[in-house]
């Protein structure tokens, strides 16, 4: 069984980050990456759909150490994917992966202070185990296998296609055809234009409205500044500037919401220019960010509209039908392609099977720490990014964290970190793990998060503002990370008659 300082699970946007970081920063650490597929770029990979693209800029899902080059800050699925493996390339990270790994379950031995990994190699078949002194968990949140799929009743007697967008088939040809997209989200809101360009005509079919926010595709600031600055310091002068605005308009709308609302609301009847249509189909009953709000580039989904190629109905489904779906009020719409943009099934930790010295860990009765770390559970970090921001700030930050606390560990000489509740944490008060976020993917399985506390460091913030101060710059030895196990003499203990093998076999 091989051994590695450090295994990172993942080799999507938030992996290939961190192999960059351990890379830099701790280049003494060797490590390895365990994928489950047989590509690198996660999300960017799996998604194929028409029109996929990122639903936030790229200055900001963008890598702090890499600069993002093309002219469209929001960029197409194809444009990220060879970004994170031109990331990979260049820093020579892709010797360091091991493709078709699926991890199953993470085992850790306080003795030999250590994780045991068992994968099923997806290939073929085989189990597969390495062991590692950290497990940087990297795998998003969600299910690769399994999408949300909510049963309709009559799906089995509608006679064209019904397709999910995370499975969707290379081979798909809509032209000329009807498509219903079912869902109102950042899937949807894509899907819609970017079929009109074939499709005979495209519906969007929802229950409820969702704020929908329209920005051009370029960046016109960040373009200037690469004609006259270097291009890191053009591309750290967007981040900084796009992260700022990000802070600041989500503040406004939890201080201000309805002069938020009002003012996204007036975009929308400029972008239309139907009062009634918008107060139909446009008008949430709940304040802006309370579910995350949608962006889409240069007016696509309002031109899509306006033009007469796309249309938005909202309503509740009664069943689906051999030609369509009938609606709660009567009215069935006639379909050749359903697309059921229903959303993302979320798993905790890539739904991997983890144990503490042979107990199984029950994450719900977990403390989160730092939004990173579990409460009693030794030497594991998560990337967890941002549901208000993007995802890839809060990326950076945690791979941050992590070469610290290596660090910090070799130099007391100790094995093992540890987040534990102190005395003055007896009485926090327990809250969801994403609080204030009323999205239906997420309260699907909240119940199946760890919580996160009312006080530091036990807040799974949700700010990029608060987690610099608390991730970036906040004391190590804070009293909850407790630094323990202390290593062996040298020579001694399993790990090191281990490497000791290997490197005689070597």
């Amino acid at each position: 069984m091989d051994h590695f300082d450090v295994v990172i699970v993942g080799a999507g946007l938030s992996g290939i980050g961190a192999a960059y970081h351990l890379k830099d920063k701790c280049p003494d650490k060797t490590f390895a990456i365990l994928e489950g597929r047989d590509a690198i770029g996660g999300t960017w990979d799996l998604f194929r759909y028409p029109g996929i693209r990122s639903d936030s800029d790229m200055h900001t899902l963008g890598y702090n150490f890499k600069p993002w080059r093309e002219a469209k800050a929001i960029a197409d699925g194809p444009s990220i994917r060879r970004y994170v493996n031109e990331t990979a390339s260049e820093n020579e990270i892709v010797e360091h992966i091991h493709f078709n790994h699926l991890v199953r379950s993470a085992a850790w031995d306080s003795d030999s202070a250590s994780w045991t990994i068992t994968c099923e190699r997806a290939d073929t078949g085989e189990s597969a185990s390495v062991s590692c002194n950290f497990l940087f968990m990297c795998g998003g949140y969600y299910s690769y296998d399994k999408a949300h799929a909510p049963e309709f009743p009559g799906a089995e007697t509608f006679t064209g296609s019904i397709l999910h967008p995370q499975f969707w088939p290379e081979e798909t040809d809509y032209s000329g055809k009807r498509v219903v997209v079912i869902g109102s989200g950042a899937t949807a809101m894509t899907l819609v234009p970017a079929m009109t360009d074939q499709a005979a005509h495209v519906t969007m079919l929802q229950r409820s409205p969702t704020y929908v926010v329209s920005r051009s595709d370029q960046d016109a600031i960040a373009n200037n500044l690469r004609k006259w600055l270097p291009e890191k310091w053009a591309y750290a002068i967007t981040r900084w500037k796009n992260t700022t605005l990000q802070n600041f308009f989500y503040r406004r709308t939890r201080v201000a919401p309805d002069k938020v609302k009002h003012q996204l609301l007036k975009m929308v009847r400029k972008a239309l220019g139907d009062d009634s249509y918008v107060a139909k189909h446009f008008t949430p009953d709940y304040n802006p960010w309370d579910q995350r709000l949608c962006l889409i580039p240069n007016n696509d989904l309002f031109a899509a509209i306006k033009s007469g190629k796309a249309s938005v109905v909202t309503d509740h489904i009664e069943q689906f039908t051999e030609t369509g779906i009938l609606l709660k009020s009567g009215e069935e719409l006639a379909a050749d392609i359903i697309v059921t943009a229903t959303g993302l099934e979320l798993t905790v930790l890539s739904g991997v099977a983890f144990s503490v010295d042979g107990e199984s860990v029950h994450f719900p009765d977990r403390w989160a720490y730092k939004g990173m770390m579990y409460s009693d559970l030794p030497n594991m970090v998560q990337t967890f990014g941002y549901i208000n921001a993007s995802w890839t700030l809060r990326a950076d930050l945690t791979c941050e964290y992590v070469c610290r606390l290596l660090k910090q560990m070799d130099a007391l000489g100790m094995r093992q970190c540890t987040p534990r509740l102190r005395a003055e944490d007896a009485d926090m008060q327990a809250r969801p793990w994403i609080d204030d976020f009323s999205a239906g993917y997420m309260q699907r399985v909240m119940h199946l998060f760890p919580k996160q506390g009312d006080k530091d460091p036990w807040r799974n913030t949700q700010n990029y503002a608060l987690d610099k101060k608390m991730i970036r710059n906040a004391p190590l030895e804070d009293g909850a990370l407790r630094f323990e196990n202390p290593a062996a003499p040298a020579g001694t203990g399993k790990i090191a008659q281990q490497q000791t093998r290997q490197a005689d076999a070597a």
